[in-house]
């Protein structure tokens, strides 16, 4: 079992089970689907470190697991909200969802202990396709459009992706993973913006926040999981210390904030924090410093439990009432009061309120940012802390589960017992990572010198909440969301896209109707020439003038002339 050549990474066993799912009669399909990350996250835990698993494709060779400390901590998060993905979605009678799903997981542990770039690249475009159908099978018009656009913006990444490692191996002469830097030429900066792409920075962000809320009830916490922090991931081990991701990442979380509060979809305001938080650890990565690292994979850690929990909790409201709009809900306390409960532990969690996971990692980069001296930085980061808990922490769960009474129309329907049992376990972890947060720092990649439990820290932190609780309370008649539609940076192709597609499809028929035209005259005329290729041209036939052989046969002297003249070419040419 100590033979590398003999493990079977993770990625294969849940890529072997979507495989098998179909097979299975439905009885036991649900158990199998739930089994199968849970073989999974016992494949992370029992692999060996080091490399292992090497396979020739054409002239290269693939390593395709690779075991650290880092790849560790990424792939334990991976499997675990797999399997509680998995049991979220048990009562899913969607076999193509399921497989989806899965390969979808295979693909993000597969980034996670790819031991090259090719396998890493292989695997990255694995989530991409996956997680398409995720947002396309909840078969709406929206979800279309979406993942369309999804696809296209995925599908530049991925070029561009892969355009760098062209470029790396032409100059390299392998493929092998390693730390970049901005000296390293076009290929790293090609690779990274491949890389920031599926990080959704800011403008290339737009494809997160249009097909997440789109997506299927239980599709979007896997989404929600996946494609975002396997980009930190690869930028934590590829582009450590990059001054641009400081910059980047701090902007992204107040730029995520900003718009979460504007928004009126409750999977929509997720989304956009998703942008928010990883914010964090992209800025993490550009402090490059072993807090830094630490906070952005522990953050990443903390995340991946809380969002998903947020977007199971936010579901359950979809799955319930048919709706997710927040002038559309409202006083929903009394028949969905556990999943308010769960949904705030979530709450807490991302805001960072003290006993949660959000507190011990959040803090981390923050104080990473102020041991490195980026006080502006730092104060980004602070106010993004404050619009979060604002929205996600008072605003969505107000206008949902309380603010006015619940629409008499509003029929509730009756929840699965695996979407609450589902986000129990998840509440579970983010709560004891809070209180034990050693847990964690055990896991993260360098020694971690950090107490989170300071009083300086909690009484800092128990300020911005209380402040900005009071805040919401004053004024939360003018936080009451609004039916309106707000575009954000896609409103460069959304609004003048339409009137330019207009234009083009227009342009376009009307050039294929004058070559179709011209097509028809052509064949018309080399129809009637083909008949008698020496008769004039401008000779019409008709029905007045028929077409008649002797009418139009050539003499004897014209068919010699034209063959001695073709004779006399050939000639030429056999000369020549």
């Amino acid at each position: 079992m100590n033979d590398p050549s003999l493990i079977i990474p993770p990625a294969f066993i849940l890529i072997g089970g979507a495989l098998l799912l179909p097979f299975l009669t439905k009885k036991v399909r649900a158990w199998f689907y739930l089994i199968v990350p849970l073989g999974a996250l016992i494949g992370v835990m029992v692999l060996p470190a080091g490399e292992g698993s090497r396979v020739t494709l054409g002239l290269f060779q693939l390593t395709l697991f690779h075991k650290d400390a880092l790849s560790l901590v990424f792939g334990l998060i991976f499997a675990f909200i797999a399997l509680a993905g998995a049991l979220y979605s048990f009562h899913l009678k969607d076999t193509a969802q399921q497989c989806a799903s899965l390969l979808y997981a295979a693909g993000a542990l597969g980034v996670t202990f790819a031991g090259d770039f090719l396998t890493l690249f292989i695997f990255w475009e694995t989530m991409a396709f996956t997680s398409l159908y995720l947002i396309w099978a909840r078969q709406t018009k929206e979800s279309y459009a979406a993942g369309f656009r999804y696809l296209i913006y995925h599908a530049l990444g991925g070029g561009i992706f892969l355009a760098g490692l062209v470029l790396y191996y032409q100059a390299n002469h392998n493929l092998a993973l390693k730390a970049l830097s901005p000296k390293d030429g076009p290929a790293s900066w090609l690779i990274l913006l491949g890389v920031v792409i599926n990080a959704a920075v800011p403008p290339l962000h737009t494809w997160l926040a249009d097909a997440y809320p789109r997506a299927t009830v239980t599709g979007a916490v896997f989404l929600s999981a996946f494609t975002t922090k396997a980009a930190v991931y690869v930028l934590i081990r590829v582009f450590p210390g990059w001054e641009i991701l400081l910059v980047a990442g701090s902007i992204m979380t107040v730029y995520g904030v900003v718009w979460a509060v504007l928004s009126n979809d409750i999977r929509g305001i997720l989304a956009y924090h998703i942008i928010s938080q990883v914010g964090y650890m992209v800025a993490g990565v550009g402090l490059g410093t072993a807090m830094g690292l630490n906070g952005s994979a522990a953050h990443a850690f903390s995340h991946i439990l809380y969002k998903a929990l947020l977007f199971m909790g936010t579901g359950v409201v979809l799955e319930a009432t048919g709706r997710s709009k927040l002038t559309e809900l409202g006083g929903l306390s009394r028949e969905l009061k556990l999943t308010l409960f769960l949904y705030m532990i979530a709450a807490f969690s991302i805001s960072g309120v003290p006993l949660f996971n959000g507190f011990i990692s959040k803090s981390m980069v923050i104080a990473a940012a102020e041991e490195s001296h980026r006080t502006w930085a730092m104060f980004l980061m602070l106010l993004a802390s404050v619009g979060t808990f604002l929205s996600v922490g008072l605003k969505l769960p107000y206008f949902t589960w309380g603010g006015k009474e619940k629409d008499k129309n509003l029929k509730i329907k009756k929840i699965p017992l695996n979407m609450h049992l589902s986000m129990a376990l998840v509440a579970f972890f983010c709560f004891l990572y809070g209180v034990k947060p050693g847990l964690l720092y055990q896991l993260l990649p360098f020694p971690v010198h950090y107490q989170p439990y300071s009083l300086p820290h909690l009484v800092e932190t128990i300020q911005i909440l209380a402040f900005t609780l009071l805040g919401f309370w004053l004024g939360r008649k003018k936080l009451a969301p609004h039916a309106q539609i707000v575009l954000d940076i896609d409103w460069l192709y959304r609004r003048p896209g339409k009137k330019a597609g207009y234009f083009l499809l227009q342009k376009v028929w009307a050039f294929f109707a004058w070559s179709e035209r011209l097509a028809t005259q052509t064949v018309k005329f080399l129809a009637a020439w083909v008949k008698n290729p020496v008769r004039a041209p401008w000779v019409k036939i008709s029905p007045a003038s028929p077409y008649s052989p002797d009418r139009y046969r050539p003499s004897i002297q014209a068919i010699i002339s034209v063959l001695l003249v073709v004779f006399i070419l050939v000639m030429i040419l056999t000369l020549i």
